[in-house]
């Protein structure tokens, strides 16, 4: 019997089908003005561009524009690389220019797709970013497409890491900019550590089409950007506790692989604490309980984690002299990424390579914030239904299910099930022998390096030709992938999620469409096209009859998206195909997450060696586990984005508020205001309100005017004073400090004097935004214990984290006013000095800087504006009109400079003591 949802949707059609269908309208129009586009010349196309961007400059809305624009498109694609879109790919952009994210099936031209929107909302002048999950892709995707945006008059640029700065700055500039997740993250936080408007690269953030959206918005989710920079050096102690793991039993820890977790227990302890007296890391005397032993312990307990929960081959690849981490998800390295804590680090020493120090973080974002900043987002990818709730509640973006061009003919086989891993891989190379002996093309799916080439080294000894991809072969990876759909072909990949290059049947016809016309660019895309299809007909008819690609997966991931992904190779374009999955009960995720009830199960069975049990019930079992995962990495997710949120506020203000201050040309308002604001907080301090004359602190005041105000008055003569309260000090003291800096003003010059201030403020809030980044680190660290006393840990911490904020503003007024009232002019000799001193600085920070750094250390000459220094006699001698007998052409030196009458003692000691 039916349900209720059942018989609506037969009679309403489901939500997708109603969104397919309410773009049909837009589809024939765009074809019905394919023949008006067709019989335009070259020239003509980009002519309509330029009436477009006309249009829309004049406030005409892209929607109005969208089928005129589409058609241009599709023409100039047509002509630039011999492709015309389907009907399903025109959908497929109208999703994304929408806003939502178009789930496509693998082989539907998702790179095509995105020229659609990109071209439509470029019109506007004011940029849009394809995002892309690895430099490769960039630059491959702006490459192909380039020719299609060139043709309709429009410029594309791509990012990549260790771009030249003027090459990055046009690359953004451009009407299109492909770019990775990674490269835009960080480039936006380096902008906000910039001290110059030029400088940044970045225009206000307008669209954005993601590629393998799941992938960049789900998977690499869990973890922030971070831009950080060298803290102490403590290799020495990484090794010493290293030595000691080894020596660690089974009964010394737990171990707890859902949680990904590992810790001590009480006999672990007494082993630690023994262990680490006798190698002298521990005091005499002193315990692991002690406050004093809190690092020490924190270094252990990731020294654990180190060798108990991260594994060579899997987690990472040893490459040179350095550690590099792979992508869980994608199997792909991801250089200069590194893991926080000290973690990196003991992953360094238990494998015995150089350990670079630990970072403090410059600054941070999430992936979820970076991407919320567009006012428009869009995404691509083969598998985004599964988690459809999480894209909206997170990013407000909605999941459609293009159709595809074709019917899909793959055909899905259950899952087989083995008691032991040594019997899965058995049944996978018998399995592998029998497709390979009627030369069907198949592709192997595996999920670590060290299963990939454990499989390879079983197909060798079988006498079975093979590629294998994975993290070591990442550069030929186009290439083996684009060998995957011939004849014959046995392919090994670790999680072939995302990776962007299409298996075709006989050979990838694009590719060699591409370098044929990359070696003849005059040559006609049409009939390169004709000859290299004709070449490869023969071929693709033979693997046709072979049944297609294979897919073989020889493990299931924890999430079903990236089982869907590696399915999803096979089968495109209404191609045949099958897909089969051969899985053990040692599997990590059926020993870890799997229904026990199923061994109970085959033990009932009595299976023999080497059988395996097929059945649907087998299947629904492991889609319920693979569920529990998902719902639990989402709320690992949702709630590193709520601690995120909290931050993200504070972000938004410092980062608009560096804005505002490089924007204007004059802060001297800003600056007088935090000046005035400062001597209030100290004649509250020391002239407490209701409070009489005897209860006041005059002395701590004026020792606080020297520090704070660069100023030496005679504050204890004027509280002496009848009449004078708190209200007249103020007044005193802000007029004081007002005259003050006049004077500097004179002495600078207009000009000089508002561009230190800007850069004072600018350097300030930086030095502020980063110590308080390591304070809400520290927050966040021990926040969480707070929910043993029933307290909210999320409410602590944006009770705390706002009452930081306030703390912050308060110490910036306060060192902004110190500095601006300490400075004084310096002779030409001191800045040369200074800009050798820095030079030095610079080049022994050069070598020692962590990755990814940004642009934070700007050149020398520019520091020499916003440098501050004390005067002293020597400076005073090089200034026009001075007499070290005439106090009157001494300037205002201030108490520690040394006197201008040449005494040699400190001013404060001599005539300023008059």
């Amino acid at each position: 019997m039916l349900g209720l949802s059942s018989i609506a949707k037969k009679v309403f059609g489901t939500a997708n089908d109603r969104k397919v269908k309410g773009v049909r309208p837009l589809i024939d129009k765009i074809n019905a003005l394919e023949p008006e586009f067709t019989a335009l010349s070259d020239e003509q196309i980009k002519d309509r561009t330029r009436a477009l961007q006309e249009r829309a400059k004049a406030g005409e809305s892209l929607d109005d524009m969208l089928p005129e624009a589409f058609a241009n498109c599709r023409e100039g694609a047509r002509r630039a690389l011999g492709l015309r879109a389907f009907d399903t790919q025109l959908m497929g952009g109208i999703f994304l220019h929408q806003g939502n994210i178009a789930e496509m099936k693998t082989g539907e031209g998702k790179t095509l797709v995105a020229t659609f929107p990109a071209y439509l909302n470029a019109l506007s002048g004011k940029g849009v970013h394809i995002v892309t999950v690895n430099d490769y892709l960039a630059r491959r995707d702006a490459d192909w497409m380039s020719k299609v945006y060139s043709f309709l008059g429009m410029t594309t640029g791509v990012v990549v890491p260790q771009q030249p700065e003027a090459e990055k700055k046009v690359a953004y500039q451009c009407d299109v900019t492909y770019a990775t997740n990674n490269e835009l993250g960080f480039d936006y936080l380096r902008d906000n550590m910039k001290s110059e408007l030029s400088q940044m690269y970045q225009r206000p953030h307008n669209f954005a089409i993601v590629d393998e959206v799941d992938s960049i918005l789900i998977d690499e989710a869990r973890t922030p950007l971070v831009i950080s920079g060298p803290a102490q050096d403590r290799s020495q102690m990484y090794r010493d506790i290293d030595t000691i793991v080894p020596g660690i039993l089974p009964e010394h820890f737990t171990l707890d692989e859902k949680q990904r977790s590992v810790s001590f227990t009480d006999e672990g302890n007494d082993y630690l604490e023994d262990a680490l007296s006798r190698a002298g890391l521990l005091p005499e005397g002193q315990t692991l309980y002690d406050p004093e032993s809190v690092t020490l312990v924190h270094h252990t307990s990731q020294a654990l984690k180190a060798h108990k929960l991260f594994a060579k081959d899997k987690d990472y690849i040893v490459r040179g002299d350095e550690i590099v981490l792979i992508d869980e998800f994608t199997g792909r390295m991801m250089t200069g990424r590194r893991l926080a804590d000290g973690l990196h680090q003991a992953i360094e020493a238990k494998e015995g390579v150089s350990i670079r120090p630990e970072n403090v973080t410059l600054a941070s974002v999430t992936f979820q914030n970076y991407f919320r900043l567009y006012k428009k987002l869009g995404g691509m990818t083969g598998t985004a239904l599964t988690e459809a709730d999480e894209f909206m509640e997170i990013y407000g973006l909605g999941v459609v299910e293009v159709p595809t061009n074709r019917p899909i003919q793959r055909k899905d086989e259950h899952d087989q099930v083995y008691r032991t891993a040594r019997e899965k891989f058995e049944g996978v190379v018998k399995e592998i022998k029998e497709a390979n002996a009627k030369s069907q093309p198949i592709l192997v799916g595996t999920t670590s390096i060290e299963k990939s080439e454990f499989l390879s080294q079983m197909l060798t000894a079988e006498g079975i030709k093979h590629n294998v991809l994975n993290a070591r072969q990442h550069e030929q990876e186009a290439q083996i992938i684009a060998d995957a759909g011939k004849l014959g072909a046995v392919t090994i990949a670790t999680n072939m999620a995302g990776r962007g290059t299409d298996i075709q049947l006989g050979g990838n016809v694009e590719l060699k469409v591409i370098e044929a016309l990359d070696a003849d660019p005059e040559a006609n895309p049409d009939e390169i096209r004709a000859r290299i299809e004709a070449e490869h007909a023969g071929e693709k008819e033979k693997v046709l009859a072979a049944g297609g690609l294979f897919v073989l997966a020889t493990e299931r991931h924890e999430s079903r998206r990236i089982d869907n992904q590696l399915r999803g190779r096979s089968g495109r374009q209404g191609d045949p195909g099958r897909s089969s999955f051969f899985l053990s009960l040692e599997d990590d995720l059926m020993r870890i997450f799997g229904s026990e009830r199923l061994d109970k199960v085959l033990s009932s069975l009595g299976m023999k060696e080497g059988e395996a049990i097929v059945h649907p019930w087998v299947n629904k079992s492991l889609e319920r586990a693979q569920a529990k995962v998902e719902g639990r990495n989402f709320d690992i997710r949702k709630q590193l984005l709520k601690f995120d949120d909290v931050m993200n506020e504070q972000r938004k203000v410092i980062f608009g508020q560096r804005r505002e201050i490089m924007e204007a040309t004059d802060l001297s308002e800003i600056v007088s205001d935090m000046r005035h604001q400062v001597v209030e907080d100290m004649v509250d301090e020391h002239m407490p309100p209701r409070s009489y004359a005897d209860q006041w602190t005059t002395e701590a005041l004026y020792a606080d005017v020297i520090q704070n105000l660069g100023m030496d008055e005679p504050v204890m003569a004027w509280a002496q004073e009848e009449g004078v309260d708190a209200d007249a000090m103020r007044e005193r003291l802000e007029a004081a400090s007002d005259a003050h800096m006049a004077k500097k003003e004179e002495a600078f010059g207009a000009s000089a004097i508002r561009n230190i201030e800007k850069q004072v403020l600018l350097q300030t809030i930086d030095a502020k935004w980063r110590e308080h980044l390591v304070t809400l680190e520290h927050l966040r660290s021990v926040v969480g214990f707070r929910g043993y006393a029933q307290r909210d840990p999320l409410n602590e911490y944006k009770t705390e984290g706002f009452q930081l904020f306030e703390r912050l503003l308060d110490g910036l007024r306060l060192d902004v006013t110190q500095k601006l009232g300490q400075i004084q002019p310096m002779t030409q000799e001191q800045q040369d000095q200074m800009v050798a001193q820095l030079r030095q600085q610079q080049a022994a920070a050069a070598g020692a800087v962590a990755a990814p750094q940004p642009d934070a250390q700007p050149e020398p000459e520019k520091l020499i504006e916003r440098a501050t220094s004390a005067q002293s006699a020597g400076d005073a001698t090089a200034r026009t009109g001075f007499d070290e007998n005439d106090p009157a052409t001494w300037g205002n030196p201030t108490r520690n400079d040394a006197c201008p009458c040449g005494s040699g003692k400190k001013f404060k000691h001599c005539h300023g003591a008059h």
